[in-house]
């Protein structure tokens, strides 16, 4: 269980007990081997921003038009991660796009080769600059973009790691599933598009601690999904296969204070 933030607060102090839709929405846990383990890529959202300002996250987006368009693929078609994410092969199809573009916007980082057996290298410089922007501004689609490079947009780099469901009295909600990745060889990030002002490579433990002292401001879902990257497998990331369900935080009354909690809370208590 946790307390409601000040924000979350105000947002139920207004709410008219009308859920708005989530929107769907991709992100991914960028990965990098460290010494004897794994480092992990976090981006701090501009303070000017209306929606988690100031927050500390992993790479994504919300959906958009372009990524139902046809993508250059390699790896595990979108019946393969309908099954993982117990959606539509459509929509599945949509996600895997969106984590890879927003990735590529956010941070530079492409999970995109010639084929199977390769990756694409360094995708900084004016050129790859100039495409994120207009990928961000939707002004290009991944699949356009990929087909005028000659490559194809790499399913068989991802894995499906979690997903969260915002809670019903926030006003912005958002169906979220999280990815994993390691970051391909001969790539470095490049931020940061615009919506973050600073990333930064930070072993999980320690971005876990700093994040439930406070010293990094992050959401919820965050949080979660570093315990569960400090408890995994270096080894196994992308070829491991979790359990995964919908988390939607739910309110509940503890001596008269509104509390969020998940069904794994509720479990334990």
């Amino acid at each position: 269980m946790r307390a409601l933030s000040i924000t979350a607060a105000a947002h139920l102090a207004k709410w008219d007990g009308v859920a708005a839709h989530p929107r769907d929405a991709a992100t991914v846990l960028v990965t990098r081997p460290a010494g004897a383990g794994i480092e992990v890529l976090l981006l701090r959202r501009r303070p000017s921003l209306q929606f988690a300002a100031g927050m500390h996250v992993f790479p994504g987006g919300t959906l958009s038009d372009g990524d139902r368009a046809a993508v250059p693929w390699i790896g595990p078609d979108a019946r393969a991660w309908a099954a993982r994410w117990h959606c539509e092969p459509e929509l599945a199809g949509a996600l895997v796009v969106a984590a890879v573009r927003e990735t590529f916007e956010e941070t530079g980082i492409l999970l995109a080769g010639a084929d199977e057996r390769s990756v694409v290298g360094a995708v900084d410089g004016p050129e790859w600059r100039a495409a994120r922007r207009r990928l961000e501004d939707g002004e290009l689609t991944l699949g356009a973009f990929l087909r005028d490079r000659e490559l194809a947009l790499r399913a068989d780099l991802l894995g499906a790691w979690g997903h969260w469901i915002t809670p019903a009295f926030e006003p912005r909600r958002f169906d979220t599933r999280f990815f994993v990745a390691v970051l391909p060889e001969g790539q470095e990030h490049a931020p940061h598009g615009m919506e973050a002002d600073s990333s930064f490579w930070i072993d999980p433990a320690d971005a876990l601690r700093a994040g439930e002292s406070a010293e990094l401001a992050m959401m919820a879902p965050t949080l979660h999904n570093l315990r569960d990257l400090v408890r995994a497998d270096a080894a196994t990331l992308l070829t491991s296969t979790p359990l995964i369900s919908p988390i939607e935080p739910r309110l509940i009354v503890v001596d008269g204070q509104p509390m969020l909690t998940t069904e794994s809370d509720a479990a334990t208590a």
